[in-house]
């Protein structure tokens, strides 16, 4: 081996490192993030969960009990 080639094989080695280290950090996993999974290579092939719509106004019975409550001081106040 010529002189050129020796001093070529630390770069060879730091470029080998830096394109294995590239191609771990693109592969795909899956990720919990605020509650929310991402999507992993295999999302395809996931459940898809699927949720009732729930009714409209949330807090209906805290309503109703915030009315009761007013209409039951008011007959009080009679």
């Amino acid at each position: 081996m010529s002189g050129i080639f020796k001093g070529l094989r630390p770069l060879q080695a730091l470029m080998c490192g830096v394109v294995i280290l590239a191609a771990l950090s693109a592969t795909g996993c899956q990720v919990d993030v605020g509650g929310q999974t991402l999507p992993s290579p295999w999302y395809l092939t996931d459940d898809v969960q699927y949720f009732r719509p729930g009714p409209e106004f949330k807090l209906q019975r805290e309503a109703t009990a915030l009315k009761e409550a007013q209409e039951e001081a008011a007959m009080r106040q009679l």
